[in-house]
């Protein structure tokens, strides 16, 4: 099964940019969906992004649409978060996952493997 190590995460003030990547094992990876979740502290888990195994779908929450990029290159068994414009309330934990579908898709509860977490902190 495919495992997820992400990367990137940090303190940063309002107006700034973090760039989060997603590492995955195996060498199935241009099959997989993949997701960028995020989690705040009393919140549920929700959806940041998504992009499609090969790359040619996308979609955003709208909270961050405009603000945040996603991208994959399945040479390096890898998806990216690029985050630009933060605000406080983007303060989180954010996961990678992966959908082995290859769609991208919204739910949490649709996808099969999850990455550890990693904490992005913007001050105010």
């Amino acid at each position: 099964q495919v495992q997820l190590v992400e990367s990137g995460g940090g303190l940063v003030q309002a107006g700034g940019s973090l760039s989060l990547s997603c590492t995955a094992s195996g060498r199935t990876f241009g099959t997989y969906g993949m997701g960028w979740f995020r989690q705040a502290p009393g919140k549920e888990r929700a959806i940041v992004a998504a992009i499609s195994g090969s790359g040619g779908m996308t979609l955003y929450a709208d909270s961050v649409k405009g603000r945040f990029t996603i991208s994959r290159d399945n040479a390096k068994n890898t998806v990216y978060l690029q985050m630009n414009s933060l605000k406080p309330d983007d303060t989180a934990v954010y996961y990678c996952a992966a959908d082995t579908s290859a769609q991208a898709k919204r739910l949490p509860a649709l996808y099969d493997v999850w990455g550890q977490g990693t904490q992005v902190t913007v001050s105010s």
